[in-house]
């Protein structure tokens, strides 16, 4: 038997003839609607069945109309659209956004959050560095949708790195590289585990060598003592964390008299608008982040628990990738995706 259709404020912003934010105010502070809309809005809302999200529900917790997005590094550009997507869909609800930097320190994440329960509505955890059962223990006391992470039991948004991944393996070996490195970034990143472990699965199903090493923090500070790692490992080609540690990776490789991708090729994660712009242009695995934040904070606000949404990714294959030294590229038909 089919789950019934779930009654959204958009569902009851159409059939009222308001904006979102209407429904949401008339729910929220119906002494700021006019008479006339709040009684409509009301009745479409029991003609409906619409229920409103937990956290404003919530007994003895008044709402705040402020939600918290935190982020691990707010100077890396890719949570920059991860922001925007939150924000819009934060404005839409005519809900607040407040933002926390945790600069890729676990305490200091903890520090912020315990600050911040009974002060906002919600959380939006961003590659949260908590560990799965600090995570658990925190949607205990408060409303929690996760980006960028899956912990069971709490709703999650976020981009494909399994299939994307495998996608990085099968291009590398179309190039007739047999010897690769992994540049994982922080120890405590979920998403670093995940694209390991489909890196290296995928490498294995292809008889190809790849050695993890790191962690590394994503950045391009940390690039120099990634690149010289992946030489000592006389990879041919390195898969780096995200784009910032990938760039990083190519300016110390280049500055030490070596080419990308004639001595050394260079893939990324994230796509970043500056992995367009550096030399050479970038191959990296991207994906529809901000996307994946509106998803999310949709999720907080209409209370859904326990669902997960997992959107695409897609590989940009640029002049960082080329062939292995001395290879002979292969054809796409002779390997497995």
């Amino acid at each position: 038997m089919s789950e019934p259709v779930r009654v959204t404020i958009y569902d009851v912003a159409r059939e009222s003839g308001v904006s979102p934010a209407t429904v949401s105010r008339a729910l929220s502070q119906p002494q700021k609607v006019h008479p006339h809309t709040l009684a409509l809005v009301l009745a479409v809302v029991d003609r409906l069945g619409y229920r409103r999200n937990a956290f404003a529900r919530s007994a003895g917790s008044p709402r705040t109309g402020t939600i918290a997005m935190v982020v691990p590094d707010i100077t890396n550009p890719y949570y920059s659209e991860a922001i925007h997507g939150a924000e819009r869909r934060a404005q839409a609800a005519d809900i607040g956004l407040v933002l926390a930097n945790t600069g890729e320190d676990p305490a200091r994440e903890r520090a912020v959050l315990e600050r911040l329960i009974g002060r906002v509505d919600g959380f939006v955890l961003t590659s949260s560095r908590l560990s799965d059962a600090e995570v658990t223990a925190l949607s205990d006391r408060a409303s929690v949708v996760l980006l960028n992470r899956h912990v069971e039991g709490i709703s999650c948004s976020l981009v494909d790195q399994d299939q994307g991944s495998q996608r990085i393996i099968t291009h590398l070996a179309a190039l007739g590289h047999t010897r690769m490195a992994y540049a994982g970034g922080p120890s405590s990143s979920w998403v670093r585990h995940q694209r390991w472990n489909a890196l290296s699965g995928s490498a294995q199903s292809h008889e190809l060598e790849i050695r993890q090493l790191g962690p590394f923090r994503p950045s391009l500070e940390d690039g120099p003592a990634a690149a010289e790692e992946v030489l000592r490992a006389g990879a041919t080609a390195v898969v780096a964390h995200n784009d910032l540690l990938a760039i990083g990776i190519i300016r110390h490789v280049q500055g030490n008299g070596l080419a990308v991708p004639a001595d050394l090729s260079v893939v990324g994660y994230d796509d970043m608008f500056v992995s367009r712009f550096c030399t050479p242009p970038l191959t990296t695995l991207g994906g529809q982040y901000e996307s994946a934040a509106h998803h999310g904070v949709e999720m907080l606000v209409e209370g859904r628990r326990n669902q997960l949404v997992v959107l695409p990714s897609s590989l940009a294959i640029r002049e960082s990738t080329g062939p292995a030294p001395g290879a002979t590229p292969c054809t796409s038909s002779s390997l497995r995706p």
